[in-house]
C-alpha cells in the first residue's frame, strides 16, 4: 500500500494533495508551520519541524510512509537537504516537485544577485521606495538598510510590528493578478521590486507589473540543493508513484 509523506506549502502541494486524494491514495501533507491559517485540504495535515533529517527519517518508518515527495518552495534549501538525507537513512524513495525558475524576458529590468544578504547590500545609497516581495522571514536583514521606504506583503498579520522603520504592510493571499500588483506598485510609487526566483505562475504578477512599469527587479537566485529526482508536473509525479511502486523501488 502506498502512503506518501508530501512536504508542501507550495501550490503544488495542494494540487497533488487533490490528485492523491481523488485516486484514494494516503498521503499526509505537511507543513513547516510559517502560515497561521493554512488552506483547507482533503488529505490529513501536519505542522511543524521533523527535528532534522533523522527526525524526519523516524517519523517515515514510525508512520509507515513509502514515498517522500518534496513540494516545498524552492527557497526551502534546509527542508530539501533534510529531505535527501532521510530518504536515503531510511530508504525511501523521493521526488521533488519542483518549478522552473523565471527568466528575464524583453523589458525586463533585473539586477540578479546570490542571496538576501547581498540583495541588502545592494540597497546602500539614496532613498527609494522598495517592494520586499520575500515574506516575512528574512525583512529584518533590511534593517541594516533603514533609508528606505519599504512596502511588505504578508499572508498573515505578523505578531510583532516588522522592524524597518520606514515600511507599510498590506496582510494579502494570493494568487495575485498582474493587474492589482500594477495599481499597488503605482499606488506606492515603487521604483525596486526585491523577490526570490520562486517560478511558476502564482507568484510572477509583480514581475509582469514591474516589466509594464519599468520598475526594476533585484531578483535572488535559488540556493543550491543535494542532487535529487526532480519533476515539474503533478501528472509526473503520479506517473513516478506508479512507477516506483510497481518495480519495487
Amino acid at each position: 500500500m502506498i502512503r506518501i509523506l508530501i512536504l508542501g506549502g507550495t501550490t503544488e502541494a495542494s494540487a497533488l494533495a487533490r490528485a492523491v486524494a481523488e485516486r484514494r491514495i494516503a498521503a499526509t501533507l505537511s507543513y513547516a508551520g510559517r502560515v497561521a491559517s493554512p488552506r483547507q485540504q482533503p488529505v490529513p495535515i501536519r505542522i511543524g519541524g521533523f527535528g532534522g533529517s533523522t527526525g524526519l527519517a523516524r517519523y517515515m518508518r514510525e508512520n509507515a510512509v513509502t514515498h517522500l515527495v518534496d513540494a516545498t518552495h524552492p527557497f526551502a534549501a534546509r527542508m530539501s537537504a533534510h529531505a535527501v538525507a532521510a530518504a536515503q537513512s531510511a530508504k525511501i524513495p523521493l521526488v521533488a516537485l519542483t518549478r522552473a525558475p523565471w527568466e528575464p524576458v524583453s523589458g525586463d529590468r533585473w539586477h540578479r544577485v546570490p542571496d538576501v544578504a547581498a540583495a541588502v547590500e545592494s540597497l546602500a545609497g539614496k532613498p527609494r521606495r522598495v517592494m520586499l516581495a520575500l515574506g516575512r522571514m528574512h525583512v529584518e536583514a533590511f534593517a541594516a538598510q533603514p533609508q528606505h521606504r519599504y512596502l511588505l506583503r504578508f499572508v498573515d498579520a505578523p505578531e510583532r510590528v516588522p522592524v524597518l522603520p520606514d515600511h507599510h504592510l498590506v496582510v494579502d493571499r494570493g494568487p495575485f493578478t498582474p493587474d492589482g500588483d500594477l495599481r499597488l506598485l503605482q499606488e506606492h510609487g515603487i521604483d525596486l521590486v526585491i523577490c526570490k526566483n520562486a517560478g511558476g505562475s502564482g507568484a510572477s504578477a509583480k514581475l509582469v507589473a514591474a516589466r509594464e512599469l519599468g520598475v526594476q527587479v533585484t531578483m535572488i537566485d535559488r540556493p543550491a540543493i543535494p542532487p535529487r529526482r526532480e519533476v515539474d508536473s503533478v501528472e509526473a509525479v503520479l506517473d513516478w508513484l506508479a512507477h516506483s511502486d510497481h518495480r519495487g523501488v
